[in-house]
Parts: C-alpha cells; structure tokens; sequence
C-alpha cells in the first residue's frame, strides 16, 4: 500500500530552524527528522513513498535521489490544507487505497501496521489524551467514526485524532464536496466527516508512541526518545 507523507508547510514555529530548511531536514543525531519517520513506516512493511511538498521542493528532490527509500516528489502547488495536500497525490495513488501520515510525526511501526487494511473502509488513529480540548476528538460508536469535532469546549471524549488515516479512493469525491475552512484552506478532516455520515469511516486506536516534531524544544525532545529506543 503506498504512503502519502503530508510536508508542504513552512515549518514558521521552528524558525530560526528552519530558515534555510524544511523541518523535516533539521538534523538528529546526525540524520534529517525525515529519515526516522520513513524507517518506521519502512518497518511497518510500506515501501512506496509520495511526499506532497511546496517549500524548498529542491531540498526534498535531492533526498529523494540520494536516501535508501522509495520516494516521489509531488508538489502542492498552494499550501491550501491538508485536503488539498491529499487531492495533490491523486496520480500518486492512481485510485488505490493508501496511508496519510503527518510529515512531522513519529508513530511506533505497531500503530504503523494497523492501517495496512484493505477492506473498502476508511480508517482514523485515535489516541487517548488528558487534554483532548487542544486536538480534533474522535467520537465514536462500535469503532465506527460519527464525527471529528476540534478543539471541543465541552467534553466529548478523550481520543483524539493523531494525523494517521487510511483512505479509499472515496476520500476524494468527499473533498470535492467540501469547501474553504473559516481559515481558508480544505481540511481533510472535514472530508472524513462526510464520509463518517456515510458510516464508511472506521477508528484504530494507538498503542505505540506519537511524537510532533514542531518546536525547536522538539529537537531535544526526539533526540532522547531516539537514544532511548537505540534508533
């Protein structure tokens, strides 16, 4: 099953970091944060890799040509969300079933292997968290999802969407019928919804790490886990 890796934006909150560089280039222990998030899916069994990229796309192409995994450049030609990050990679997938993962994630091959599903339904990682008023809340009923709802005011639930789908190629008509966010862009999440009406979304639940790289604190951060898992 091919995996599209979402990776277009700026990376402007790890700035000065990311002043000449994506962050998906910022280097741990000696290797780009990318190199660890493509092995862990590379250890789930995923070899077919499309990167949707805008920023500094040169940076991503030069990889490509030089690193270990299977990679395809595909450019978002306006960074317009994660909806139109996904419709970016329609050629890539050529109307197959594949996995979206967050360019600026690390989640454990375990969780990884979960979506490797290929059943006619769509999928949704969730993940228990203490504070699900800051994420997306999956709210759910017998594994199957009826609703992404982000950043509740009340409490809805404490399992919160990670940034780890599995789609059929019916995630793209979904996104055809959605429009611009209130801040501007097309929110896969509000695709996903479309289809959970449709009772054609289902949720796995994590058990593995999760880890966002998206602060300079980060670095520091995923280079301890990194020396503590001896990757």
């Amino acid at each position: 099953m091919k995996v599209v890796i979402l990776a277009a934006g700026k990376g402007t909150r790890m700035l000065p970091l990311t002043k000449d560089k994506p962050k998906h280039f910022i280097k741990i222990k000696g290797k780009p944060f990318l190199h660890y998030l493509l092995s862990d899916l590379k250890t789930a069994g995923y070899n077919d890799f499309g990167i949707v990229v805008n920023y500094q796309k040169k940076v991503f192409e030069e990889y490509a040509k030089t690193c270990e995994f299977n990679i395809t450049v595909i450019k978002q030609e306006k960074t317009l969300g994660t909806g139109d990050a996904v419709k970016s990679a329609k050629k890539f997938v050529n109307c197959g079933e594949f996995v979206v993962v967050m360019g600026d994630n690390l989640y454990s091959p375990e969780d990884l292997k979960k979506l490797n599903k290929k059943d006619n339904y769509c999928y949704v990682a969730g993940k228990k968290n203490e504070r699900p008023e800051l994420y997306g809340v999956l709210v759910e009923e017998h594994e199957n999802l009826k609703r992404i709802i982000e950043k509740p005011q009340k409490f809805v639930g404490d399992l919160v969407n990670v940034g780890l789908y599995k789609f059929t190629p019916k995630i793209f008509d979904a996104l055809n019928k959605t429009g611009l966010s209130p801040r501007g862009e097309y929110e896969i999440t509000s695709a996903i919804n479309v289809l959970a009406e449709q009772n054609l979304v289902k949720v796995v639940r994590m058990n593995g790490y999760w880890l966002d790289f998206g602060k300079p604190e980060d670095v520091e951060k995923i280079e301890r886990f990194l020396n503590r898992a001896n990757k």
